[in-house]
């Protein structure tokens, strides 16, 4: 069974595509008219990029969990929507039919009424991978409360900036959370946030590891007992609220290249008609797929392919507690063979990682079953490309290679499986509806083929960031500032002569490190709170198994006579401040940073040392002291 909006050869895309350039808002009206609407939108697209200001459907009402949910349980009722594969292989998984799921989210919106949760309140999840996360989204999303997903990851100090950003009153926790050997006492690290945060009046806490916590009369509840409270009492309230096409869904922060993380806000109806339309048609959905996106649902990833997009389209989504190398590295293999997974999507960090074990942990592993592979995250480098390709696919499963952001809220560039041509390390063509064009740094259109420049995109799409929450003006000069009448990525592009996309890599200063973007300016903040450092400098520099790397240039002050050590106890401030993802990898101690005379540092010089570049810096003459870089490229690690 293929969907309405799904593009099933070569010819339908190229004439989609044109359609989509000559006349999106009659291609998107078409998309949008396969989903449930209890009121039909009046205009289907106001936008200007100078504001910015994008709405689309203008005047629709709908609800994304009628989609997700309720309008699958006449055909699809008793099939699996969630199955769940815990940390532990000992343990027994979880599969939930739509019928299941529905009743869980419905018990749960319920719950959150009752602790006071009204819509458009700010809900901050940090849970483990379970399924009481994808049911706590949910049921948010049913009462119209927009939800705030906070990678398990983070620090205390992370999360407290993310609450103060959101005014979240509302918390929903584990007592802990699962992670290959590692257990995280997740409830924990809720306590020391709030210490910053007054304003929090509920903190539900699901019940998992077996963690001891602490419970505060009044204000923290447990999961199951408020659950429990619901199924006796009977009172359930099933509806579904209604939203505005332009009301938020979510806030998912990102790190930006100034020190403070930003709220990306995506809306109700542009972001569901995307994320379905982008995940049938890149993976080239077929009812009964079991569909594995191995991303955390604290990314924008989760959000997008294994809640949002799968449900919408009542797909079988699998989602799993742990990593791929634990309790052996053969891990994802064993999960493919058990479910039977026929769409594998993961990050090229993972197929590195994996790569460094070589093929023994697929000895005796059915991979039979898998019909297409994704790499999401950052560009998949082409020996991991083919190492993807030939063992895990065995040369008989397209590869999507897919470029998009938190911004875009679902894939903008890349192949459709069987679709479109796959080229290792390109992620190729445009989906229909996305018009990406590459500039100068001076915002002049780059045309034809064989060239490279930034990339930009100049027509919105259904899911495109409306706002960063609290603060349009950083939306407006993030995205929108850089290039008149465009939306910029931040990154560069090279298009070869076919015309196939080639992301080179960010040119703001963000990282991205193993899939997640990281501002270095956010690094350094932290760096700089340790008592030794007087000033750093952050840059990224090539990581065999992450990409990027994080390198450090600090200047410190003798807190101690052992390098080593204070490398630690910065590296550790690091994780207290914004969590273990952000450490550095490497810290170098200088006795002075490159700057010009009016103060700034010279990134791209320590950009070009970290990588190992120390004969072609470029003129150094314009530095206050042109010496510092002698005495850096010497103690370079």
């Amino acid at each position: 069974m293929s969907y309405p909006f799904q593009i099933t050869s070569r010819a339908q895309y190229d004439a989609a595509y044109k359609q989509s350039i000559e006349n999106p808002e009659a291609f998107w009206e078409v998309v949008a008219s396969s989903f449930l609407w209890r009121k039909p939108w009046d205009k289907v697209l106001e936008w200007n990029f100078t504001q910015p200001d994008v709405k689309w459907f203008l005047g629709g009402k709908l609800n994304i969990t009628e989609n997700c949910l309720d309008r699958h349980l006449d055909t699809l009722g008793d099939k699996p929507a969630l199955i769940w594969e815990p940390n532990n292989p000992d343990e027994p998984n979880r599969i939930l039919t739509y019928k299941e799921l529905h009743q869980e989210v419905v018990q749960f919106a319920q719950v959150l009424k009752n602790n006071g949760v009204q819509k458009g309140d700010r809900v901050c999840i940090y849970m483990g991978m379970v399924p009481e996360l994808a049911i706590a989204v949910l049921a948010c999303a049913r009462i119209g409360a927009i939800h705030s997903v906070i990678f398990g990851g983070f620090s205390a100090q992370s999360i407290a900036d993310r609450l103060q950003d959101a005014q979240a009153k509302y918390i929903v926790t584990c007592d802990g959370a699962k992670r290959g050997a590692k257990q995280i006492p997740l409830k924990e690290v809720i306590d020391d946030a709030l210490v910053q945060c007054p304003f929090v009046e509920k903190v539900i806490v699901h019940f998992h590891t077996h963690t001891p916590v602490s419970m505060i009369k009044g204000r923290d509840v447990w999961w199951q007992d408020e659950v429990d409270k619901v199924a006796a009492s009977g009172n359930i309230d099933g509806l579904a609220t209604e939203m505005d096409s332009e009301d938020p869904l979510f806030i998912l922060y990102t790190s930006g290249s100034t020190g403070k993380p930003k709220g990306v806000v995506h809306s109700c109806g542009g972001y569901m008609v995307y994320a379905a339309y982008s995940f049938v048609n890149v993976f080239q959905y077929q009812q009964g797929d079991i569909h594995f996106c191995t991303a955390d649902i604290g990314w924008i990833t989760g959000h997008s392919y294994i809640l949002y997009g799968p449900l919408c389209v009542g797909a079988t989504t699998l989602m799993f507690e742990g990593i791929p190398t634990w309790p052996d590295a053969g891990r994802f293999w064993d999960i493919v063979d058990k479910h039977k997974v026929n769409i594998l999507y993961t990050a090229p960090t993972a197929i590195r990682s994996l790569m460094s074990f070589g093929i023994e942990p697929l000895q005796g592993k059915d991979l039979s079953s898998l019909k297409v592979l994704g790499s999401v995250g950052e560009p998949i480098n082409e020996e991991a490309w083919h190492w993807f390709n030939d063992n895990i696919g065995k040369g008989r499963c397209p590869i999507v290679d897919t470029w998009w952001q938190t911004e875009t809220g679902g894939i903008m560039i890349s192949n459709m499986a069987d679709i479109t041509p796959a080229k290792p390390a390109y992620a190729t063509l445009p989906l229909p509806g996305i018009q990406p064009v590459l500039v100068d740094e001076n915002g002049k259109e780059i045309t034809g083929n064989d060239v490279s420049g930034n990339l930009c995109i100049k027509h919105p799409w259904p899911s495109i960031i409306r706002t960063t929450y609290g603060d349009h003006e950083r939306c407006r000069t993030n995205y929108f500032a850089t290039y008149p009448n465009l939306y910029f990525t931040g990154d560069g592009c090279y298009r070869d002569a076919d015309g196939n996309y080639r992301i080179t890599g960010r040119v703001d200063d963000v990282l991205n490190v193993s899939g997640h973007r990281i501002g270095t300016a956010e690094v350094e903040n932290a760096i700089n709170m340790h008592t030794g450092v007087v000033e750093s400098a952050v840059v990224g520099y090539p990581h065999d198994i992450k990409g990027q790397g994080i390198y450090a240039f600090v200047i410190c002050t003798n807190t101690h006579d052992d390098d080593n050590l204070t490398r630690q106890d910065i590296a550790q401030t690091v994780a207290r401040i914004i969590g273990a993802i952000a450490k550095p990898d490497k810290i170098q101690f200088v006795s002075g940073l490159p700057k010009t005379r009016s103060g700034k540092i010279m990134r791209r010089i320590l950009r070009k040392i970290a990588e190992g570049e120390t004969n072609n810096l470029g003129d150094t003459t314009t530095l206050l002291d042109p010496n510092v870089v002698e005495e850096i490229k010497a103690g370079r690690i």
